[in-house]
């Protein structure tokens, strides 16, 4: 790489930086030191893309980065998604390693012709760099074709670019989160590829998805939820899918209509004819509406938390609402809350989390609000065991039981402001799915 050291100071400066480290070799990696641990890159990421080439490439890059790590000891480590393989790979090893550092991953920079910026294009010739620069604009054009498509031509591209003598290293469709070969199951995929400009290699990507993401906020009853699902849906403009209020909705409707619900004829018939939406109202409430009723205040008594566990345990039940739900999460775009949303309505949603809290925590925050309500004072011991019969029932039940999906990240919310809660998995979200597609 050219290197510009003296440019790099000053920019590093400019944007407010209080002191600059930079190393000899020696400093790195001292002469007659035992003690540098070689690290090993994850065998599943870097065995593809620039790894197939590359032999040992990113063992290098994760035994520099780690000794670095080990001499700065940093809070943050900021990174390109220019480098995308790259940032994956160091956020496995430090996660494997349980080293506690952040890693903050910033949206690749464009130059004015749409070409990554890089200091290897200071090394290219005019002509070169026209090379790069159709390259980077035949992966943006594959986006916009994918945009209305979902589709992606490899071999059309590779015609375009061997056209204008471009020589091409690798050019890959893959997951964008563990690259391997793309699917049509897959969601968020990543348009990938090398090149040879003269004698210097260059690389650039795309980020492709056939829907916007889904957030998916699992735990029991009274972990609050609703709540933490609500002001995540608000700050991200993404609709929020209270698959509770949708039980309970229905929980309601079968009691007030005095249906049977244990006669799976006359109830199969009932759900026939069942419509449950959302109406947003002045961008802050959302009410529930079940056949033209407004429920938002009548599903949230006493009365319907003690049923709405033993109805939402009905198959006929939970697979019509799933069905629901799935076709309101069709475009994603949405926050979804429940007790089955990770581990069974939206199994490939980008982030899961699960919340939970303690017993005695969930039923102060449940006292709380139905004194806040109107209800008049309410037994907290009572309380308690409600909530306690209703993780038993939740956890145990035949259908869709409440699991800790194995690809949630748990949070316990004891101790914790909403406003925390909702921080944490925002800064979640945000480093797992790449800047270039939340901008």
């Amino acid at each position: 790489y050219p290197k510009t050291i003296s440019k790099d100071i000053d920019l590093a400066f400019a944007a407010g930086a209080d002191a600059i480290f930079i190393p000899c070799e020696d400093e790195i990696f001292p002469k007659n030191e035992n003690k540098i641990e070689y690290q090993k890159a994850s065998e599943d990421l870097s065995k593809t893309l620039c790894g197939i080439s590359r032999k040992g490439h990113f063992d290098g890059v994760c035994t520099v980065v780690y000794r670095l790590i080990e001499i700065v000891q940093p809070k943050a480590i900021f990174l390109g998604e220019k480098d995308w393989q790259q940032l994956l790979i160091i956020k496995e090893m430090v996660v494997r390693h349980k080293i506690k550092v952040a890693i903050k991953s910033i949206d690749t920079q464009r130059d004015i012709d749409g070409v990554p910026f890089s200091s290897r294009n200071n090394l290219l010739l005019k002509d070169e760099r026209e090379k790069l620069k159709f390259f980077s604009a035949e992966l943006f054009h594959a986006k916009q074709i994918f945009d209305q498509t979902k589709n992606i031509s490899l071999k059309k591209i590779i015609k375009r670019l061997k056209d204008k003598d471009i020589l091409i290293e690798y050019l890959e469709h893959v997951n964008a989160f563990n690259l391997k070969r793309s699917t049509s199951k897959m969601n968020i995929t990543m348009l990938a590829g090398a090149i040879k400009c003269g004698n210097t290699r260059l690389i650039d990507h795309v980020f492709l998805m056939k829907r916007n993401p889904i957030i998916a906020i699992d735990g029991p009853a009274g972990s609050g939820k609703s709540t933490v699902s609500k002001l995540i849906a608000k700050k991200l403009k993404f609709i929020f899918l209270d698959t509770g209020a949708m039980y309970r909705a229905l929980s309601w409707y079968l009691i007030e209509k005095k249906i049977n619900y244990e006669n799976r004829k006359e109830l199969s018939s009932c759900l026939s004819n069942i419509s449950i939406t959302f109406k947003s109202v002045d961008g802050s409430k959302q009410n529930v509406i079940i056949n033209n009723h407004n429920v938002t205040e009548k599903i949230r008594t006493q009365e319907i938390s003690s049923i709405v566990s033993s109805i939402a345990s009905i198959k006929e039940v939970r697979e019509f609402l799933v069905t629901e739900q799935r076709k309101i999460g069709e475009t994603g775009g949405l926050v979804a809350e429940g007790r089955d949303i990770g581990s069974k309505v939206f199994p490939n949603a980008e982030l899961k989390i699960f919340l939970t809290a303690t017993i005695n925590e969930r039923a102060r925050r449940r006292k709380n609000e139905l004194e806040a309500m109107g209800y008049g004072t309410i037994n907290f011991e009572k309380l308690k065991n409600e909530i306690e019969q209703r993780d038993f029932d939740d956890s145990n039940r035949e259908i869709s039981p409440l699991v800790k999906s194995k690809t949630a990240i748990e949070i316990i919310s004891d101790g914790y402001s909403i406003n925390e809660i909702v921080e944490k998995i925002l800064e979640i979200y945000l480093e797992i799915i790449p800047k270039e597609l939340h901008l």
